[in-house]
């Protein structure tokens, strides 16, 4: 009687072990799980037109405010009008955002430079329209430095610094002895500084 026991405890186990493999070697039922990467928003573009040193095509993320893309296009420019607009605005995507100028100024006028072959100003009072209208670079504040197309703020201090370590400049051309500023950035610029 113990034996039949044991053989009956014994058969008992044997089936208990078999149905404890058949359970975890079979295959899994159902999908497996894949992970996707977190969906990202594409950015939105803005096209920044005048008022502003740099206007282009500028790219941002869903969100961004005019501040933004004011920022990206240089700032504003000093005749720039900024309480016209709300810089808190959101941005839209393929929206054209357009600085406006303050009253009785316009891109043809923020800036009076005469041009090989044109006569817009009268002959005696051209040298001092333009004298006036130009950005002094021995004298010129970081923010007014920083309204020049290609200078940011990091830009405009090296400028100060350089003035201040090597007395004014003698000509425009020395602004190339500045760090960061080569003859691409200089053509930029050149029709709109003077010493």
């Amino acid at each position: 009687m113990k034996n039949a026991l044991y053989v009956l405890l014994g058969v008992m186990a044997g089936f208990v072990l078999a149905g404890t493999l058949v359970f975890v070697s079979r295959a899994p039922s159902g999908e497996p799980i894949v992970l996707e990467p977190a969906p990202t928003e594409a950015p939105i573009a803005v096209h920044v037109i005048g008022a502003v040193p740099r206007p282009g095509l500028y790219e941002f993320s869903k969100g961004a405010r005019v501040q933004d893309a004011i920022d990206a296009a240089g700032g504003l420019l000093a005749s720039a009008n900024a309480n016209a607009m709300n810089l808190a605005a959101l941005l839209e995507d393929g929206q054209q955002l357009d600085v406006p100028y303050g009253d009785g100024q316009s891109p043809d006028t923020s800036t009076s430079v005469d041009l090989p072959g044109t006569n817009e100003t009268s002959q005696g009072d051209t040298a001092d329209t333009t004298s006036a209208e130009l950005i002094n670079i021995n004298t010129a504040s970081l923010e007014e430095l920083d309204t020049l197309p290609g200078i940011g703020p990091t830009t405009a201090q090296k400028i100060i610094d350089y003035r201040d370590a090597n007395g004014p400049f003698s000509v425009i051309e020395d602004i190339q002895n500045v760090s960061g500023i080569g003859p691409a950035t200089f053509e930029n610029i050149k029709d709109l500084i003077t010493v």
